[in-house]
């Protein structure tokens, strides 16, 4: 996504010109052009000069954070339900920002709000910024007038997941640190310890047992062969990372990350508990269900849970009711299916959803919880097996020279 410069002319004849985010130059005419402006000069901005960004921002900052996005759908709730304009509520928000970034894209907003263009529409032009549910609950907002209420929802919505992704985070800090800990550990001992006992034990002539040969085998392949091992390792880690990111590739991966072992059900449970909190804000707001879904599809954060959500949306565009769609999906509990029927039945489908959500994320607690106390005997047999093959390795011919000696 690049930034382009822009002049043109609008409906009414007059000259406009600001800053539009694109894929590529067509996207940035065809963007233009819908929304009403007839573009005369149209050409790359110089802050995107140096790969999208400019010299300034690559050393200061050019990041959008969650929490700036949290921040601003607090701010925006206040000051929409005091009342002030929007052009002037962003405007004074755009002003008492340090982030050059949110302050590009809130000055785009702005000229997009002055060209007469609604709210939703100056934000649809920074996809990356502003994603599905943000827009849809903008628009929503819009319409039924209640706009406050929509940056309301949204607050609390990116404010939980926030708190997910922090006790993912800090679940796993330490596992990471340990297995980063042990890399480090057998790097050292396979380049600097284990040739340096190779040479005695050469010296000596004696004959070396076969884990000793092993371990001195794999050292000097290591040492001689390492700018082949790091290039194997790179590419099959960019090599992978295209393929996950790809359609079909990102489908198979979180497909088989819902099947891992420890870590795969609190996948699951994350991808669930936003589907059901995204659903219940949607829903409570007045989107259409199958807008929803198709909505909710987006944000699960799992390409395989988002084509069932995608595909539930297609059965209730069908005629089909929510219960038989999420039935056959089989991605839900028994539990959470009798509460979505129940729901659907009773016209209270947003408030049971936000208690399959808060079930969802108390499950999504006690596994982060339990991660850590089930990880540690992994790592410690991990461990005892790494130090057992050294120990044999290494000390093996240390004790049968002794023998011998003796």
């Amino acid at each position: 996504m690049a930034s382009y410069t822009y002049k043109g002319r609008n409906i009414e004849g007059g000259l406009v010109d600001g800053i539009i985010d694109a894929a590529n130059l067509d996207a940035a005419a065809d963007t233009l052009l819908g929304s009403r402006i007839t573009p005369i000069e149209l050409k790359l901005a110089e802050d995107d000069v140096l790969g999208g960004r400019s010299l300034k921002q690559i050393l200061i900052q050019d990041k959008i954070t969650p929490i700036e996005l949290i921040t601003f759908s607090r701010q925006m709730y206040n000051l929409t339900k005091a009342g002030l304009p929007l052009d002037r509520a962003i405007r004074g928000l755009e002003a008492s920002l340090s982030n050059p970034a949110m302050r590009r894209v809130l000055k785009s907003v702005i000229q997009s709000l002055e060209r007469g263009n609604t709210l939703s529409e100056g934000m649809s032009q920074h996809p990356k910024v502003f994603n599905d549910l943000f827009l849809s609950l903008v628009r929503v907002g819009e319409n039924t007038g209640r706009l406050d209420l929509a940056f309301q929802d949204l607050g609390r919505y990116m404010e939980i997941e926030r708190n997910t992704d922090k006790q993912l985070k800090s679940a796993t800090r330490y596992p990471m640190f340990v297995l980063m800990a042990m890399a480090g550990a057998i790097a050292v001992v396979t380049v600097f310890v284990i040739p340096a006992f190779s040479g005695v034990f050469s010296k000596l002539g004696a004959d070396l047992p076969w884990q000793t040969r092993a371990l001195i085998a794999t050292s000097d392949f290591a040492v001689n062969a390492w700018p082949v091992i790091l290039s194997l390792i790179v590419i099959g880690y960019g090599g992978f990372q295209y393929w996950a990111k790809s359609a079909k590739g990102g489908l198979i991966w979180d497909k088989l990350r819902l099947k891992m072992p420890l870590v795969g059900n609190i996948f699951e449970r994350i991808a669930l508990a936003r589907f059901a909190k995204t659903f219940a804000i949607l829903g409570r707001s007045g989107v259409p269900i199958v807008t929803a879904l198709s909505v909710v599809a987006d944000v699960v954060g799992n390409k395989y849970i988002g084509k069932q959500v995608a595909g539930m949306g297609g059965g209730v565009s069908r005629g089909e009711s929510l219960y038989l769609t999420a039935q056959r999906s089989e991605i839900f509990l028994p539990l959470v299916l009798q509460m979505i029927a129940v729901g659907e039945e009773s016209g209270s489908l947003p408030d049971l959803l936000d208690e399959v959500s808060d079930f969802y994320d108390g499950e999504v607690e006690y596994d982060l919880n339990r991660l850590t106390a089930s990880i540690e005997p992994i790592l410690i047999m991990f461990i005892a097996v790494l130090v057992l093959i050294l120990a044999l390795g290494v000390f093996l011919p240390i004790w049968d020279l002794g023998a011998a000696a003796r």
